[in-house]
């Protein structure tokens, strides 16, 4: 979860470059299955037919709805406990945008 996190993120950037929120990445979902996001930050848009749940117990197998189907949002996984779940037959794309990690921050007390 920290190395999400950890980048800078460039206000007003328009092209897929370090710092920026242009780095696409895809989930597949067959079916009415489900499949775990994951570990970092993303903006996820709006699907038809596919869920994103969270769990809510720390133990047995809860899930909520977070963004019920054909809604998107800001989503941050730890990529265990968030997941995209298939509401009806079909494969579904997912589409999400992530911070281009390309170059870290360097610091003093960075390790």
């Amino acid at each position: 979860m920290a190395l999400a996190l950890n980048k800078i993120i460039i206000s007003g950037a328009n092209a897929n470059s370090t710092g920026a929120y242009f780095l696409t990445k895809t989930f597949s979902v067959p079916n009415t299955t489900s499949v775990v996001i994951t570990a970092g930050t993303y903006l996820i848009s709006a699907t038809t037919n596919v869920n994103v749940e969270i769990q809510t117990a720390s133990t047995g197998n809860t899930w909520a709805t977070m963004y019920a189907n054909g809604t998107g949002g800001m989503v941050i996984s730890d990529g265990t406990n968030v997941r995209l779940t298939g509401t009806q037959a079909g494969a579904k794309t997912v589409t999400a945008l992530t911070v281009n990690p390309s170059t870290n921050a360097t610091g003093q007390f960075n390790t």
